[in-house]
């Protein structure tokens, strides 16, 4: 499957992109699998001044935590760490405390969807 997807994205940068939007007609999308730099590039360039860049992270500890154990060849493939540099997102959630500190980062973001879709 990754194969697949990695013939895919070869051939045309914009094909997951494109099946994405192709039928959405909500005012807002969140987009919450974005993996590669060609991902960022092909919603900039077609809605430069509706993107908003989001990264949730969290410290290895707390990670570790909640189960993950790094595994070579995967953990650190470009599909999960192509966005770790060169990227200058406009949010960041830092997913290391509890529900309450979840959701007052979040607060920001939610504002600018619901004003972003007129409620």
């Amino acid at each position: 499957m990754i194969r697949w997807g990695e013939e895919r994205r070869s051939a045309d940068p914009g094909y997951f992109c494109r099946l994405v939007v192709q039928e959405a007609e909500q005012p807002v999308w969140i987009v919450s699998d974005t993996r590669r730099h060609s991902d960022l590039q092909w919603f900039w360039s077609r809605y430069p001044d509706r993107c908003q860049t989001v990264r949730v992270e969290a410290v290895e500890q707390t990670r570790r935590e909640r189960g993950w154990q790094f595994t070579a060849g995967i953990d650190d493939a470009e599909s999960e760490c192509g966005l770790d540099g060169g990227v200058a997102f406009d949010w960041t959630i830092h997913n290391d405390s509890g529900a309450q500190r979840l959701e007052e980062q979040l607060g920001g973001l939610l504002s600018l969807a619901r004003e972003r879709a007129g409620a």
